[in-house]
């Protein structure tokens, strides 16, 4: 066999290239273990870029200027807390509102068909929601559950908004 003849299987490949990315027919994909990044084109002029796979209709909104969806960091902190609840990145969609300054609300939850709303340091009426309420307090609205939540960097080196979370996190997905 020749060395440009060998076939890899794709977890191979995928750990090979952690976190490069790689444009095929114009549609970004990001190889990273249980993450997979879908850019999709419901019309002509609205592309929509997220994190994940939605499985289970779960949006999380962050906010960050300096990346396409959120910093390795942050995405770490977020994947161990997600394992708490039993869920994976595959579960969820995460929607980074700087790609996305345009879309309301409405947009964002019909386009995901979304159940639960976590609003990471984004204020709900950024969001465009036409309620205001605070921190930690699991607020229903127009058939989703919607969680205000401090950003991810702030919950993860404070004790005592993580207990917070965590608290509202186990009513939610009943813990």
């Amino acid at each position: 066999m020749e060395l440009n003849q060998i076939k890899l299987p794709a977890s191979v490949i995928a750990d090979l290239y952690y976190s490069s990315l790689i444009v095929m027919d114009k549609v970004p994909v990001i190889f990273q273990p249980e993450v997979i990044v879908n850019v999709e084109k419901d019309q002509p002029d609205i592309e929509w870029k997220w994190l994940g796979d939605n499985s289970k209709n779960i949006l999380l909104i962050v906010f960050y200027t300096d990346v396409v969806h959120l910093p390795d960091h942050e995405l770490s902190f977020l994947s161990g807390m997600l394992g708490a609840c039993n869920l994976t990145l595959g579960d969820v969609a995460i929607v980074n509102l700087h790609n996305h300054p345009e879309k309301s609300y409405k947009e964002l939850i019909a386009h995901f068909k979304s159940k639960i709303v976590f609003l990471f340091g984004v204020e709900p009426k950024a969001f465009h929601l036409p309620i205001s309420f605070p921190h930690f307090q699991i607020q229903p609205f127009g058939n989703c559950s919607f969680l205000f939540s401090p950003a991810l960097e702030e919950l993860e080196d404070d004790k005592m908004l993580k207990s917070k979370l965590w608290v509202c996190l186990r009513r939610i997905f009943n813990i």
